[in-house]
């Protein structure tokens, strides 16, 4: 059996590119552009490169940010009272006193309550903007929390780094 396709490093003809394709011969083409169609193709404009819609993506990506939509209220609301939420936080870890740094607690907190929702909104506008196009999506939600909960935890760590209390127990924590 002869193979004739070209092999490694041999250029093939237009000819054989074509017919590798699956297109007829360059002569087998009869269609000659009329005035008619030349026109027609000037006036129409070129619909936008859509690919097909990915179910799975559409649905995971909605899914994503609808979770995400639910943690930013529930968060949201936790972030405006971050001084009991600081005081539940040292508990936990089994740090002695409480949280006294209230007055950065409250700034600090609004910060990263309005952080995180503008964050979930540029998360959401850019998942829609690309399911439109039929781009992949379902990554955009995981990056997006992420990036946003990490300038959250900055925006946390800033008061919780100033209370007495939990600077006492690190440099306990330090000393061992």
């Amino acid at each position: 059996m002869i193979d004739e396709r070209p092999q490694y490093g041999e250029y093939a003809t237009p000819e054989e590119q074509r017919r590798l394709a699956g297109l007829p011969p360059m002569d087998a083409v009869d269609e000659v552009p009329t005035a008619e169609s030349a026109a027609s193709q000037e006036t129409s404009t070129p619909a936008p490169a859509v690919t097909a819609p990915r179910r799975w993506d559409r649905i995971l990506t909605i899914a994503l940010v609808a979770y995400g939509l639910v943690s930013v209220i529930i968060n949201t609301v936790a972030y405006l009272d971050l001084s009991s939420m600081m005081n539940d936080s040292m508990e936990i870890i089994g740090i002695e006193g409480e949280f006294t740094n209230f007055a950065q607690a409250k700034v600090w907190g609004t910060i990263a309550a309005f952080v995180l929702v503008v964050g979930w909104m540029l998360t959401a506008w850019l998942s829609f903007k690309r399911l439109r196009t039929g781009k992949l999506t379902w990554w955009v939600p995981l990056v997006g929390a992420a990036v946003t909960m990490i300038i959250v935890s900055l925006c946390i760590a800033v008061p919780m780094m100033g209370d007495p209390a939990f600077m006492s127990y690190v440099d306990g924590m330090a000393g061992r």
